[in-house]
């Protein structure tokens, strides 16, 4: 067994461990394996261990690792600029890293041009900080309203980044993201299903899973430093 099958399958474990531990199914969560600054080999021992998803941040790397693994579902994790989109829309599953109408409006415009409807997610800025990119939760409902006329997008959901500290002190990011979630969930915008809460990295997806994420993503637990 390779090391990153073993590292792999232990993170699986702890996925397990975590859905016990708030009483989920472990099949409800969704392993994105993080795949920025590895190379074709770690990704190819990554596929022959299971590995179904993959995410990358930087629209370069992700256009070629699409290329060479195109079984794979590939998730586009990192920052977005408008002026890369047509790089992304169609070869993502899923772009988690929605942080502004105009990008959403972006997104569409190409996706109509494709033929396709592009799923994604929309990036909140929960904790406030200034180096992280999201909106504000007050501005998720009127992206989502604005999306109803949008029918290059699909929006499934929501993403956010914790600040990097102790798991327990950020479980509030996590429990407040998920309940943002819910209460969009509840006003049932028309043709939007919400299904998907993107939160928790390798630090502290076990928290984020207790509070509900249905995928994490997870990078050096997989791959190593």
């Amino acid at each position: 067994m390779s090391q990153v099958a073993e590292r792999y399958e232990a993170v699986r474990c702890r996925v397990r461990d975590a859905a016990d531990a708030a009483g989920r199914n472990a099949d409800e969560v969704t392993i994105v394996a993080v795949a920025k600054t590895v190379g074709p080999s770690e990704v190819r021992a990554a596929i022959a261990a299971g590995v179904t998803d993959f995410g990358e941040n930087r629209v370069q790397e992700f256009v070629a690792k699409h290329g060479l693994f195109p079984e794979a579902c590939w998730h586009f994790i990192g920052t977005l600029q408008s002026n890369k989109v047509q790089h992304v829309v169609g070869k993502a599953c899923l772009i988690h890293s929605v942080d502004s109408l105009k990008l959403l409006e972006r997104i569409d415009r190409v996706a109509e041009t494709l033929g396709v409807v592009q799923p994604v997610l929309l990036q909140v800025n929960v904790s406030h900080e200034g180096s992280k990119h999201g909106v504000d939760r007050v501005e998720i409902e009127e992206m989502i309203r604005a999306s109803l006329d949008m029918p290059g997008v699909a929006v499934r959901g929501l993403m956010t980044i914790a600040p990097y500290a102790r798991p327990e002190s950020v479980r509030w990011v996590f429990r407040d993201l998920r309940d943002l979630f819910e209460s969009l969930s509840a006003m049932r915008f028309n043709g939007v299903e919400l299904t998907e809460l993107s939160m928790g990295m390798t630090n502290d997806f076990a928290v984020a899973i207790e509070e509900g994420a249905t995928i994490v993503r997870i990078g050096r637990a997989i791959f190593g430093r």
